[in-house]
């Protein structure tokens, strides 16, 4: 055999090879027919690392394909939004996540940042945008996985909940006009007559998280918020707010709390009581799901996995 096809033999071989390490390493990331992402805190005019997780993103709802991206919030930093015509629906949102991959529904709740401008040209942009989905300030969906598996997903208003925010009405004038009470009988009784295989949680502030934000924000969500998701034994808490990635689980709490990193600008971050893992990487979450699997992925900002938590039933 001639040198040159040697080389090329050569060549092919390890391209194959290659190519199986990496079906065989995303084969323990437990994506399945049925992923969804979780973005949050992305609003920086595509500035920071959020150009880059965009295009992240794009890439593996290519390769794998989603069927809706959960954004928990911070869509616009720093101000919100001032109506639904204001350019920051373009240079945070439209123009960035332009990838045809993500031309799909996105279900989006307000965070603190939102409530500093207009919250309501956020729901309103949902009669301008195809794709922006914001029915209410909080509302649950029912998701079909598969003829035998559905997941119960509840988006929750947070700003609202939390005392701080309600206090400070000159800069979150509308957060005090919100029936607070009323949301939580609405989640209460939503989670009481849920009987879909998943139920999952969302919503902008933590229940359980290290950072060095006001305490006060996590006691008064682990006050009103908290009974309900371990009384009605959800399985996951979602949120944002915080800028880096944590996993965490409580003793005597069905739930696995999880903190969603920036999808633009990160912060540092430490262990607390309950970390299973943290990181101080921007990026974002994949979750993927079926009848006996929920599986979670951080992802950085290239988009590798660099966690890998599943919760089986």
């Amino acid at each position: 055999m001639k040198l040159k096809q040697l080389l090329s033999l050569i060549l092919v071989a390890a391209v194959f090879l290659s190519c199986e390490t990496k079906k065989a390493d995303e084969s323990k990331l437990g994506f399945t027919d049925y992923n969804f992402l979780v973005a949050n805190d992305l609003g920086r005019n595509g500035f920071y690392d959020q150009k880059t997780i965009a295009a992240s993103m794009g890439q593996f709802a290519h390769h794998h394909g989603i069927e809706f991206v959960a954004a928990a919030g911070d869509i616009h930093h720093f101000n919100g939004v001032a109506s639904v015509n204001d350019p920051l629906w373009m240079t945070n949102f439209e123009l960035i996540y332009a990838h045809p991959e993500l031309m799909l529904d996105w279900y989006a709740i307000n965070g603190n940042h939102e409530y500093r401008g207009n919250t309501q040209a956020c729901l309103d942009y949902s009669k301008v945008s195809r794709r922006w989905i914001m029915p209410s300030r909080y509302y649950t969906m029912v998701k079909e996985i598969d003829d035998s598996t559905t997941m119960r997903l509840v988006f929750i208003d947070t700003t609202p909940l939390i005392e701080k925010y309600r206090k400070d009405s000159l800069t979150y004038p509308d957060a005090y006009k919100q029936n607070d009470e009323a949301q939580l009988q609405f989640i209460d009784s939503v989670l009481a007559t849920s009987n879909e295989t998943w139920k999952v949680v969302i919503g902008h502030h933590p229940v359980y998280a290290f950072t060095k934000k006001n305490e006060s924000e996590r006691l008064d969500m682990q006050k009103r918020v908290d009974p309900l998701l371990r009384k009605h034994k959800v399985d996951f808490y979602f949120n944002g707010h915080i800028h880096n990635f944590q996993h965490i689980k409580m003793p005597n709490s069905p739930v696995d709390y999880i903190t969603n990193s920036s999808a633009s600008g990160a912060r540092d971050v430490e262990k607390t009581t309950g970390t299973q893992f943290c990181s101080n990487l921007s990026g974002f979450a994949v979750c993927s799901v079926s009848d006996t699997n929920f599986t979670v992925n951080f992802m950085d900002k290239n988009g590798e996995s660099i966690y890998t938590y599943t919760k089986s039933k």
